[in-house]
């Protein structure tokens, strides 16, 4: 069963290429309860985070509608605001709504202290409002260090230089998630900060899934949702393009390591592993758990 989203949304025509999508006007014959999603997406290049993620969830057998989330309390410069009216809704218009299931993006705001990011009372009103409201969250790279922090008391922590690459991480516990994944586990990263790891592994309501010799702790778990640091959802050329954009500014960039190939080619090695980790995530701790009425 495809992927429900509106025929105008730029990912539509990227997607039909590949994907098993449907426009909202066809879905509405379809004699099915399709699960809920909504994606709180943070970065500032929405469109492209819109793409990454939307191809993963069109993976999946199951009807999916989603809703795009923006926050109200900072708007980007980088998305059109023509977009953000025409697909997105602000916290106000659904914290009424129930949900399937819940993304939460990255954002690269990593230098500030959480309690500095401008929009940082309405995500707490947005993950407090996620915790009653829907069955499972996945949160991703920032995304996952402000959840861990919020709701776990895991502080931030800066990292001595930059994890950037594409890094293979080893199963700590098995977890449905994991179903079907190899033993070694390719996610990309491309972050300044970490988690303080003691404080991780001494809590003992989390549940750490992966961890990488160099990129340690990457997947964790409550009792209901998921904590990615790296980016399972990022395309072929996203690190290609931050290394590009980060040598153009003059920023000390290194190469991103285990991503390269002949001629500085992207070498796509994670893919398989984000698409099982999605359907996972969208089967086991979504659809499986999830009421048939959402109330």
């Amino acid at each position: 069963m495809p992927l429900v989203i509106p025929e105008d949304i730029p990912a539509f025509s990227l997607l039909k290429q590949h994907a098993f999508i449907m426009g909202c006007n066809r879905a509405k014959t379809q004699d099915i309860r399709p699960l809920e999603v909504l994606i709180i997406n943070l970065m500032p290049t929405k469109i492209q985070t819109e793409n990454q993620i939307l191809s993963l969830l069109a993976n999946s057998p199951l009807q999916v509608n989603i809703t795009l989330l923006a926050t109200a309390s900072y708007t980007g410069k980088n998305t059109p605001k023509s977009h953000l009216d025409r697909f997105y809704v602000n916290f106000d218009g659904i914290k009424n709504k129930k949900f399937d299931g819940a993304i939460v993006t990255g954002a690269p705001i990593e230098h500030l202290e959480f309690e500095e990011v401008k929009y940082w009372n309405e995500l707490i009103c947005i993950m407090d409002f996620l915790k009653t409201h829907c069955t499972s969250t996945l949160y991703l790279c920032w995304g996952a260090m402000a959840g861990l922090y919020y709701f776990h008391k895991i502080p931030k922590i800066s990292l001595d230089s930059k994890l950037f690459g594409v890094f293979e991480h080893f199963w700590v516990e098995q977890d449905l998630i994991l179903n079907g994944l190899d033993e070694f586990v390719k996610i990309p990263h491309s972050r300044h900060s970490g988690i303080d790891e003691a404080r991780a592994r001494a809590n003992a309501h989390l549940k750490i899934l992966l961890e990488g010799e160099e990129s340690g702790i990457t997947a964790l778990k409550d009792d209901k949702d998921f904590f990615i640091l790296g980016h399972p959802e990022y395309s072929k050329e996203t690190l290609d393009l931050e290394y590009k954009r980060d040598l153009e500014k003059g920023l000390e960039i290194a190469k991103p390591k285990n991503y390269y190939g002949a001629e500085l080619q992207p070498i796509f090695s994670w893919r398989s592993s984000a698409s099982v980790l999605f359907a996972n995530w969208l089967n086991f701790s979504v659809y499986q758990d999830t009421p048939f009425i959402l109330q």
